[in-house]
């Protein structure tokens, strides 16, 4: 018989977060949400395609204070999911599989991650010049 004390199986409480499962998380997270931000992108696709009323429409949401927070997390979590995803490709191949390099490299990702984002959006606030 089990005891009814003790935890059947370890769950989130017992453990520290740690870089990797913290990276682990948001890689499956950032997914999701490009997932459902390309329905964002379809929609947009659509009112160019529609042309006059809807893009303009379309034209206006994006260009509100909550659509450019929106585009905003939709730029950094491509960016991140990229970026992860090479990195693990990397250990597909057999590269940076010790735990220093782990390390480095989710920290990397990070850094990484945010400076390309901020560039893109710094880039095309811009206008690409």
């Amino acid at each position: 018989m089990a005891h009814p004390e003790r935890p059947l199986s370890p769950h989130l409480q017992v453990y520290k977060p740690q870089i990797t499962s913290t990276m682990s998380i948001l890689h499956r997270i950032t997914g999701i949400s490009l997932s459902l931000g390309g329905i964002s992108l379809v929609w947009w696709l659509m009112s160019i395609a529609i042309g006059g009323e809807a893009f303009a429409f379309a034209s206006r949401q994006w260009s509100s204070p909550l659509g450019l927070v929106f585009l905003f997390g939709f730029t950094l979590a491509l960016v991140y999911h990229l970026l992860n995803g090479i990195r693990h490709l990397l250990w597909d191949s057999g590269w940076g599989y010790d735990i220093p390099t782990v390390y480095k490299s989710g920290y990397a990702v990070f850094v990484v991650g945010f400076l390309v984002t901020g560039l893109i959006w710094f880039f095309g606030l811009r206008g690409g010049a």
